[in-house]
């Protein structure tokens, strides 16, 4: 028997893997009749120290993230998820989801793809081998 979600998580950013991440998390929540949470976290280590200090720098960065990511909501909707919720975050990915995200959502499985789109953290080792390693929950990786 195929295991039930009630609450999928699905990490996005803009690189290809993030998207057949979130594709599959859209198929799963429909399939299994779940709610679909879709964060992103808004990375300040790829800003200059003169962005990172200008608020209005800052929030016009989440502003923008958090309308691409409310369209990542809509598409989800419009695929038949009939429960979905967005949640922005700043900090470093990997790390940000598995100690913030995830025990404010309590889903049963966070859902990420294996590449991140930028940052110098790829240069440091994998966000998705991170989560798989440190989540509390079964992680998914997509590529």
């Amino acid at each position: 028997m195929p295991t039930t979600f009630k609450r999928i998580l699905v990490g996005v950013d803009d690189s290809a893997d993030a998207l057949l991440a979130f594709r599959y998390a859209i198929h799963q929540a429909k399939r299994d009749g779940a709610e679909l949470v879709i964060a992103s976290v808004l990375e300040k280590e790829t800003m200059n120290v003169y962005q990172a200090l200008d608020t209005d720098f800052i929030h016009g960065q989440y502003d923008d993230l958090k309308r691409h990511v409310r369209e990542y909501q809509q598409q989800a909707e419009d695929a038949g998820v009939a429960d979905v919720r967005i949640m922005i975050a700043e900090g470093e990915p990997g790390e940000t989801i598995v100690k913030e995200i995830i025990p404010q959502i309590k889903p049963d499985i966070l859902i990420v793809g294996s590449i991140a789109k930028k940052g110098v953290s790829r240069h440091f080792g994998s966000q998705a081998a991170y989560m798989a390693k440190y989540a509390p929950v079964s992680v998914l990786v997509i590529r």
